[in-house]
């Protein structure tokens, strides 16, 4: 038997990647990247500010939230990128990104840095791989009950996380999990 590595889902492994990449180079210079990875100090002025509206997504705070966040990632994304595409969970992750970072904006005063509103968006959509038409899953009803009432119950914390991202992640999933099933 003859056994070879296989690239086997390139979006969610090169995102996956990438993350891992940033963490450890902004931790080896003192979070140089910072800036450029999270959504903290924006201008709606400064041109190269829309860019974290995207890279805030690959910044993470820590160890443990990067790892959280890649074991949900590289547990649901693969199975996920093979249902829709690569392109399609390119553009949901971007989406993603790009939704909550502008609503944090306009309705926080908090910054926003790592995957969490992606790893929503994937729990909420899983539940959706296997759908026939008119027929709603009873799993994407309890994973919603589930994670997204546990997300509002924590949103009375002050703990420094999201909760709106993982919110607004969970809402894009749920959306094309019921618009983009064909």
């Amino acid at each position: 038997m003859n056994f070879r590595l296989h690239y086997n889902a390139p979006v969610i492994l090169t995102f996956s990647l990438v993350c891992a990449v940033v963490f450890v180079i902004n931790a080896f210079t003192s979070g140089a990247l910072t800036p450029w990875v999270s959504l903290s100090h924006f201008s709606w002025a400064n041109p190269f500010d829309y860019i974290t509206l995207f890279t805030h997504c690959i910044g993470h705070a820590s160890a443990d939230h990067l790892l959280g966040n890649l074991t949900f990632i590289l547990l649901l994304g693969p199975v996920l990128e093979e249902k829709y595409g690569a392109k399609k969970i390119l553009l949901l992750m971007a989406a993603t990104a790009m939704f909550t970072a502008v609503l944090n904006l306009l309705f926080f005063h908090e910054g926003l840095w790592g995957a969490s509103g992606i790893v929503f968006m994937f729990i909420m959509l899983i539940s959706f791989v296997n759908v026939q038409a008119g027929k709603i899953p009873i799993t994407f009803i309890l994973i919603l009950v589930l994670f997204i009432g546990r997300e509002v119950y924590n949103s009375f914390d002050d703990d420094n996380v999201s909760q709106f991202a993982h919110i607004m992640g969970g809402i894009i999933g749920s959306l094309f999990g019921f618009i983009g099933r064909k």
